[in-house]
């Protein structure tokens, strides 16, 4: 009973400013980081939120023992000063959140590669940075001091800090979620932009998508490979490219006829690309998108992505040598499937590893390691680049030089006050993404490969496009045109075009699904095997058109597929968007 003491003061006499300096010793050690995180601009201002509240639990403990206050801050400090160091030095490297998916990411590189990272990102800045943010944590204990209460109101109070943030918000999850994963996971969320339990939830995450991976890894090892596979190009040098954008819906790129010129560089390049204009995304979600799009399964059997060959897994039993860039997040609950896809390939590159979707993160960044890529020496190639595109939140996904349109030009005059900055920074991500793909392409060329390049997005979206201008996002419950129509286009060249067939003039306005592009896509790179169906390949003289079916296929029995035709979109009417400013008032 010796470490508790009893205060002589008034609750008017209470030291708030010992409390005030206690709670900015333990603040700081999380803050400083959501701090720059919020200034920068890199994410939204959950981080900052969720920090600062969990940042007071330890005011539990050194409200119940003041004696040891400083003995316990200084303890504390030492493990939160540790990991601090951690994320605010992934920070100031990488201008990303500490996440699970750094972890995979250490693990997965090799001493080489750390160290090849380490000596381009290395500046001395940062070690300055080190030693201020080090002196700042000093001087912030030399100013703790304990803060008595009367024993009961010590404990009543730390039992308060206790229950209000971490009891009652588990409670809470508990009672809204369906399970109790749901609901543990979704606490975790909440207390993970502190330390240390960012941390602790970053690699608890990280060993359990790593066992959710591998497992999928070990069951695709046992799928057997095509029959009777035979290349047309077999042993002939070829690089072939596939690039997967991201939330990118079609009818907002002038290249497919929208008034604002979304699309100014894959405009100038319109003679050089097979641009398909009839082509939709099976499912309006990228997981679920990209199980049917990379693999033999389809709306009507949409398991088969566990019991067939992936497309990387086609092209390395033809003989390419296979990687993966991606600017998608890496280890994530959603996203495990994705890195187990990049994961079958031979080389990777992860280059998002922010904790939020909700993130500063440009596809410029991926420009560098496909010119790597492309400068392999490997004789045949198959390079996947996997784009985050025109997600959500639309203004992290461009940097301020793109931010072009901010009027009502060309703007539906169905669209509110209210939603233009939203529909706006869709456009200008969109602009964005050309440039991103107009440069793949481009960098692709330079190269004088022998080959062809495809890009498409994995959904649309519905950026209050359809009637009513009310729907943001995609929701296939209630779906709408936007969510489904995507862009479908492929350069080829000059040494491809000269010994392949590239006219597609005739196939432009096919209705297609981009659940059936393996076929396709094996049509194009000159691969043939027992599984292939030609009446699916969209450039096959063999095909045969087929409903667009769109749904969730695991609910058929419920809710059957819908044919799209039915909620195809009309053709942009010109007098339903303003063509100039409005007149002030």
């Amino acid at each position: 009973m010796a470490m508790f003491e009893r205060s002589t003061k008034s609750a008017k006499g209470f030291d708030w400013a010992g409390l005030g300096w206690l709670f900015l010793f333990f603040w700081y050690f999380s803050g400083i980081t959501q701090l720059l995180i919020q200034l920068s601009g890199t994410a939204g201002f959950s981080g900052f939120r969720q920090a600062f509240f969990m940042s007071a639990i330890w005011l539990a403990p050194l409200l119940i023992f003041p004696r040891r206050t400083r003995l316990i801050a200084a303890l504390l400090g030492v493990v939160l000063w540790a990991c601090s160091m951690a994320s605010l030095g992934y920070f100031f490297i990488y201008q990303q959140e500490f996440s699970q998916s750094v972890i995979f990411i250490m693990f997965e590189s090799n001493i080489s590669e750390a160290g090849e990272y380490a000596t381009q990102y290395f500046a001395w800045w940062i070690v300055l940075a080190f030693i201020a943010h080090t002196a700042v944590a000093i001087f912030l204990w030399t100013r703790v001091r304990p803060v008595y209460l009367p024993r009961g109101q010590a404990l009543l109070a730390a039992t308060a800090i206790l229950v209000g943030i971490i009891g009652y918000p588990l409670v809470k999850q508990i009672a809204r979620s369906d399970t109790l994963d749901d609901a543990l996971d979704r606490f975790e969320s909440r207390i993970e932009p502190a330390v240390p339990w960012q941390m602790i939830v970053a690699y608890r995450r990280y060993t359990e998508q790593l066992d959710n991976m591998q497992g999928m890894l070990d069951s695709a090892s046992q799928i057997p490979p095509l029959t009777n596979l035979k290349d047309t190009m077999a042993g002939q040098p070829s690089t072939l490219v596939l690039v997967i954008g991201e939330s990118t819906n079609r009818q907002r790129m002038s290249l497919y006829g929208y008034p604002r010129n979304t699309t100014p560089e894959l405009d100038k390049l319109r003679d050089q690309l097979a641009v398909f204009d009839n082509v939709i995304t099976p499912r309006p979600y990228t997981i679920e998108a990209l199980q049917q799009v990379l693999t033999f399964a389809d709306e009507e059997n949409p398991d088969l992505y566990l019991k067939t060959p992936s497309i990387v897994s086609v092209m390395k039993q033809a003989g390419y040598k296979t990687y993966w860039i991606t600017n998608q997040q890496t280890m994530t609950k959603r996203n495990t499937m994705l890195t187990t896809f990049s994961e079958q390939a031979d080389e990777q590159v992860y280059l998002n590893n922010n904790r939020n979707q909700n993130a500063r993160q440009y596809d410029g960044d991926v420009l560098a390691p496909f010119s790597k890529a492309l400068a392999d020496p490997a004789e045949r190639k198959f390079i996947v680049v996997h784009l985050l595109g025109t997600h959500m939140s639309y203004q992290y996904r461009y940097p301020p030089t793109f931010d072009k349109f901010t009027d009502r030009q060309g703007v539906p005059a169905g669209v509110s006050d209210d939603q233009l900055p939203t529909y706006n920074s869709y456009d200008n991500a969109v602009l964005y993404n050309d440039f991103v793909v107009s440069s793949l392409i481009k960098d692709y060329a330079k190269t004088d490969p022998n080959g062809f390049l495809l890009y498409l997005s994995d959904h649309g979206e519905d950026v209050f496009d359809s009637a009513g201008h009310s729907t943001l996002g995609r929701n296939e419950a209630n779906p709408t045109a936007p969510m489904y129509t995507i862009p479908f286009m492929a350069y080829a060249s000059p040494k491809w075009r000269e010994t392949h067939d590239w006219s597609f003039a005739g196939d432009l306005q096919r209705p297609y699904s981009s659940s059936q592009l393996i076929h396709t896509w094996a049509d194009l790179a000159g691969l043939s095997f027992n599984e292939l169906d030609r009446t699916k390949s969209l450039v096959s003289d063999n095909f045969r058109p087929r409903p667009q079916m769109i749904g969730n296929p695991y609910l058929r029995q419920q809710k059957p597929l819908i044919d799209f035709s039915l909620i195809k979109p009309k053709k942009v009417n010109p007098t339903d968007v303003v063509l100039q400013e409005p007149p002030a008032l």
